[in-house]
């Protein structure tokens, strides 16, 4: 199904908050959907106009038929709609904040149009997950198929599980906020979607990447290992910088959001007040 550009912050549910001279633009990724940043929206809109959405895929998007997996079956088309979203906003110069996924989805856009971006946060993004001989991905072919197969035979079943090891388990709030927000997801989307992003294999474009680059990651993430965020910072072309916070899990912004918050203060420059 073809979506004109002009419907794109309507089927998105794409929204601003906050004020300020300049925007962000948080991007979640599999599975999630825009409230998965709930936790640090007020710290940011305080300083800056904030752009969330929801990305197709997501549950929370009301019109489910417009995830076309065919389509969508590389991230080139989600950065082609990230473009059409912020050109519907008439935004330029903006900082993209793109978590998991989407980190490498801000990428590409910004090499398609690189004037839109003032910078690239990316948070535990990866641009490839399987092992290979000279790379550590994080994931051997034959557990990357054990997920997909997990997918594929019950969902609501897998996406519990997933959630428990991705999401720090010392906070049971922020695990259940995630399996809900998983399972919003129709399984004909989530199997076609999973297959994308963990097969995914993004290296080629870091070298293009010109556009300031903050890697952010954890101690302790079973998806993405520390090893990819100093990979993606030699392969960058442009600047960029790794900054690892102190906690567990691949959602940071759930489990870690003040410590995520300090780190963004620093990299941004704004100042510090209540969060």
């Amino acid at each position: 199904m073809v979506i004109l550009e002009s419907g794109l912050s309507s089927a998105m549910n794409a929204k601003i908050i906050g004020s300020g001279s300049e925007t962000i633009v948080l991007a979640h990724g599999f599975g999630g959907d825009q409230s998965i940043w709930d936790k640090i929206i007020p710290g940011l809109a305080e300083h800056f106009r904030v752009l969330v959405f929801d990305w197709l895929f997501s549950g929370a998007v009301k019109d489910q038929s417009l995830y076309d997996p065919d389509k969508y079956s590389s991230y080139d088309a989600f950065a082609s709609d990230l473009i059409a979203l912020v050109d519907e906003f008439n935004l330029k110069s903006f900082i993209f904040i793109g978590h998991s996924m989407s980190g490498m989805i801000g990428c590409i856009a910004s090499v398609k149009r690189p004037e839109l971006f003032k910078s690239l946060i990316l948070l535990v993004a990866s641009p490839k997950y399987m092992n290979t001989d000279d790379y550590e991905g994080g994931f051997d072919k034959s557990a990357l198929e054990d997920i997909i197969s997990n997918v594929e035979s019950n969902f609501k079943n897998w996406a519990t599980h997933f959630a428990s090891l991705v999401v720090d388990t010392d906070d049971p709030v922020s695990v259940n906020k995630f399996v809900e927000c998983l399972h919003r997801m129709r399984p004909e989307v989530a199997l076609p979607l999973a297959k994308t992003v963990f097969y995914c294999d993004e290296r080629e474009i870091l070298d293009k990447v010109v556009t300031p680059c903050t890697i952010i990651q954890t101690t302790s993430d079973l998806v993405v290992p520390n090893s990819v965020a100093f990979y993606m910072h030699d392969k960058i072309k442009g600047k960029s910088t790794v900054e690892i916070i102190k906690a567990n899990g691949h959602f940071p912004q759930l489990t870690a959001h003040l410590q995520l918050l300090d780190v963004l203060r620093v990299v941004l420059g704004f100042s510090s007040s209540s969060s």
